[in-house]
């Protein structure tokens, strides 16, 4: 097998600007102030948890947001399904079970967790997508037996908060927030989805509840930051990232020009065909 490092260097006449061989980190496990329940921890499949998954974890269960801001397959998913599940299932002391909310920017990716949250054998834990795809009756059912309900911040708008009423007690004990793929969240968008998410807060106050929230991102600095102004709390980030990784070798490569008065290179798509091939 031909090095890659080796292959790039053949192929530089100028256009490898730079090249950096980058280690494999091992994993780093934590546990948890106080261990999960039991049939929580089964159902979850997972036996040890990443360092940045149980600060996550532990900071939520306490009732503080969150921003996960750590590598793509980090398992950032566990660190709101974990705490959802746990609440769901129905803590002791006789409290009833909480609900939680998810949003997501595409329909994709809310039904991808919608099949992540069903394979959970957690008692309690109903999930349903509500969208412009769900019909009449699956949206009937979702706002009288859903205990996570996955949507986007579009139906949030026009499909939820218009019609409080018909959600009071899944509002009143909604206990989790969680807001995906943060990082998009910017400009105009970002701005929409704030009052969104300020409305929200009203309405739940109005019926007794203030959610925590778990905001999700790729590897943006100060997660916290943006996460804050969208949800008007504090939140405290999570970024020291404990899950393992490859080696990696990363290239920076400078398609050549074709005409240098105007600065044009040659299509980056090209270069990237032609160094696969």
């Amino acid at each position: 097998m031909i090095d890659l490092e080796v292959l790039l260097r053949s192929l530089g006449d100028g256009r490898l600007v730079h090249l950096e061989r980058l280690p494999a980190r091992p994993a780093r496990t934590a546990t948890l102030d106080q261990p999960l329940p039991p049939a929580v921890v089964a159902a979850l499949g997972v036996q040890e948890l990443w360092s940045h998954q149980a600060t996550a974890i532990d900071l939520v269960r306490r009732g503080t947001s969150v921003a996960v801001a750590t590598g793509t397959a980090s398992g950032k998913s566990l660190c709101y399904q974990a705490p959802i599940a746990e609440a769901v299932w129905g803590p002791e002391g006789g409290e009833p079970p909480a609900t939680a909310l998810c949003l997501y920017p595409t329909k994709a990716l809310a039904q991808d967790q919608l099949r992540s949250f069903g394979a959970l054998d957690v008692p309690g834990l109903l999930p349903a997508c509500y969208d412009g795809d769900t019909g009449p009756e699956e949206r009937a059912w979702a706002r009288r037996s859903a205990s996570v309900v996955l949507t986007n911040p579009d139906m949030l708008h026009v499909g939820l908060l218009p019609h409080h009423g018909r959600w009071a007690t899944f509002l009143k004990r909604l206990r989790y927030v969680v807001v995906d793929e943060l990082h998009t969240l910017r400009g105009i968008f970002g701005s929409h989805v704030a009052h969104l998410l300020r409305r929200l807060r009203r309405v739940c106050a109005a019926y007794g509840s203030s959610p925590t929230f778990v905001f999700c991102s790729a590897t943006i600095g100060a997660p916290e930051v943006l996460a804050s102004d969208l949800c008007g709390l504090p939140v405290v980030p999570v970024t020291d990232d404990g899950s393992p990784r490859g080696e990696r070798l990363f290239a920076l490569w400078n398609p050549p020009l074709v005409d240098r008065s105007t600065g044009r290179r040659v299509s980056p798509n090209g270069e990237t065909a032609s160094l696969l091939a």
